[in-house]
């Protein structure tokens, strides 16, 4: 089959185009998924560079989040048959590894995953929408719903807001109805941000984002609930951790399930007991999330922004536009 395999950890040339890489053999409790789409995310750079802490088998087909058809199942399969449409949820729960990380995951033609892995597609959501889900907007929902209880009655505060995770925060507040305020580094981000629906933008390259929110909802009060926004999306870490909790009003709820600035913070206490915050954290996703986000995406409700689809022989180039942060949206490989 042809794949881009990862041979050894290192810079985008380490993923190499293979025309006749070793087809996957289907197990007793496998099924073999024919690959429609596979979407992209920063992960699959950590994988390609290696990750403190984690060693990898080498060689190892990248792509976490993929989608397709099924194309063979095993013997003891009864749940499933050839021609599903299906989602592959990455996160193998029963102990096998991550699609993609310490298995070979959706960048090839073909795919094998344990069937309790998978997820189905309604037939009105096509391959490419359902392959964005899981990693970032799986990640999006399980924070801003399933842990953050975001309401129409929110003032949502979202750092990071053109990423993955940051643009489904985004979406999913403003199908809730709340009112969000959403940062980004560039004129061309804001704009993106404000056409998928967003109420204010700020460059945070340009202004202090924590007095511009002063201003849009004046300066949070320590013994009343005034002021600033009812919740702060953080994802990043790093030093807009206390920044963000000076956003926040009384009472207030600070969102995180991530790092990328920067896992260790100066903090600043006084803060968290003397506005009452309610710091939630949220790690990645369940079925139920991705369930949710299909049935959005099925009724209307959700529309998942795709910066581009590559071919499979122009993987590199999908991974470097991640890399360079030149896209707004999600980028799908289609093997």
């Amino acid at each position: 089959m042809r794949a881009v395999v990862l041979y050894e950890h290192g810079g985008m040339a380490n993923f190499i185009y293979e025309e006749n890489y070793r087809d996957p053999e289907c197990g007793s409790d496998d099924v073999i998924v024919a690959v429609k789409a596979c979407s992209l995310n920063y992960h699959d750079l950590f994988t390609r560079n290696g990750m403190p802490g984690i060693t990898l088998d080498l060689p190892r087909i990248c792509g976490l989040d993929a989608a397709g058809n099924i194309a063979e199942v095993g013997a003891n399969v009864t749940d499933w048959k050839v021609g599903d449409r299906v989602l592959i949820d990455p996160r193998d729960r029963q102990g096998a590894g991550l699609f993609g990380e310490t298995v070979d995951g959706g960048l090839a033609e073909y795919a094998r995953v344990p069937a309790h892995q998978l997820v189905p597609i309604p037939e009105n959501v096509g391959f490419a929408e359902a392959a964005s889900l899981p990693v970032a907007y799986g990640t999006a929902h399980r924070m801003m719903v399933t842990r953050g209880e975001v309401t129409a009655d929110d003032k949502v505060l979202i750092l990071g807001a053109s990423g993955g995770v940051g643009t489904g925060a985004l979406l999913l507040a403003k199908i809730i109805g709340a009112e969000v305020v959403a940062c980004g580094s560039s004129q061309a981000k804001l704009d993106a941000l404000t056409e998928m629906g967003a109420d204010h933008v700020i460059d945070y390259t340009e202004v202090d984002f924590v007095k511009e929110i002063w201003k849009l909802y004046e300066k949070p009060h320590r013994r009343k609930e005034a002021g600033g926004v009812t919740v702060a999306v953080n994802f990043t870490g790093g030093d807009t951790w206390v920044k963000s909790m000076k956003c926040l009003r009384r009472g207030g709820r600070l969102l995180t399930c991530g790092a990328t600035a920067g896992y260790d913070p100066a903090t600043d206490l006084r803060y968290v007991w003397s506005f009452e915050f309610d710091i939630r954290g949220s790690n990645s996703w369940e079925p139920e999330d991705l369930t949710a986000l299909l049935d959005m995406i099925s009724t209307g409700e959700l529309q998942v922004p795709i910066h581009h689809t590559y071919p499979l022989t122009e993987a590199q180039e999908a991974l470097r536009v991640i890399e360079e942060r030149e896209v707004i949206g999600k980028v799908i490989v289609a093997p």
